[in-house]
């Protein structure tokens, strides 16, 4: 499903693609079943010999294509154009155009759709967005951990290829229940990797604990929702990926010799 989202507000920020979660269960009957997250692996940095990336540079009004799982398609919102890729459009004070089909992965197919190679290939390269998010995939967690790097190039090579010199930011996974599991930090540490090594900005949910013990059951409705963000955690989530956005739009870069350069104004 890819919808078109146009923003009615006039604010600035920045945009990007990653992945969130659909874990399994926080029981209703525990009230505190929660531990610290699980701690991940940062990104290479410029002195691990992988060039830090360029400062996403976005116009005044971007277009960005958000791709994803079902948090991308806004599943427990009220509506789900009340998602996190959605309300992301009047923050980013741009347009957001939006594919995400619930419980696919790079490596598991969705509930109406396939996975995400089969997806990249099917985007209309006349969207032709200023940046990509590509978010997921949590539901990767019980497919074969041996595949999922061979998976995830394969899809992102399709989408540079799809959409060359479009700058593309990576979300990991965010957990819909705590503690964290072992498979989800896995993916967050593996996804962080790979985007380190293209010179990929990656963001990770996980180990920034954009969701926490106390922000949990304000963030992730554990009744009808299934353990899916809430219309308001969805609000708050958009929220996260802006101030995510623009903290990428504002960083440094790095020189050769190591010294750091203000971005282009």
């Amino acid at each position: 499903m890819t919808l078109r989202v146009r923003t009615r507000r006039r604010r600035t920020a920045l945009v990007i693609v990653g992945a969130f979660a659909v874990v399994l269960g926080v029981s209703l009957g525990i009230t505190r079943p929660w531990q610290p997250p699980v701690e991940t692996a940062p990104v290479a940095a410029a002195e691990d010999g992988i060039a830090a990336p360029a400062p996403l540079a976005l116009p005044e009004h971007p277009t960005v294509l958000v791709f994803g799982d079902s948090w991308t398609y806004g599943s427990a919102a009220s509506v789900p154009t009340l998602g996190y890729a959605y309300v992301l459009a009047d923050l980013i004070d741009g347009e957001t155009v939006v594919d995400g089909v619930p419980g696919s992965g790079y490596l598991k197919p969705g509930s109406t759709g396939p996975a995400f190679g089969a997806r990249i290939a099917a985007l209309d390269p006349a969207i032709d967005p200023d940046a990509i998010i590509i978010q997921g995939s949590i539901n990767d967690r019980r497919e074969d951990a041996a595949a999922l790097p061979a998976a995830v190039n394969a899809a992102w090579d399709a989408l540079t290829q799809k959409f060359p010199e479009v700058p593309i930011v990576v979300l990991g996974p965010a957990p819909h229940e705590l503690p964290v599991d072992a498979s989800t930090a896995r993916i967050d540490r593996e996804l962080a990797a790979l985007a380190g090594s293209r010179g990929w900005w990656y963001v990770s949910p996980v180990k920034e604990q954009w969701i926490t013990p106390d922000n949990y059951l304000s963030v992730i409705d554990v009744g009808v929702g299934r353990k899916h963000p809430s219309t308001a955690g969805h609000r708050y989530l958009a929220e996260r990926v802006a101030e995510a956005l623009e903290r990428l739009g504002a960083a440094p870069v790095t020189a050769a010799d190591g010294e750091q350069l203000e971005p282009a104004k």
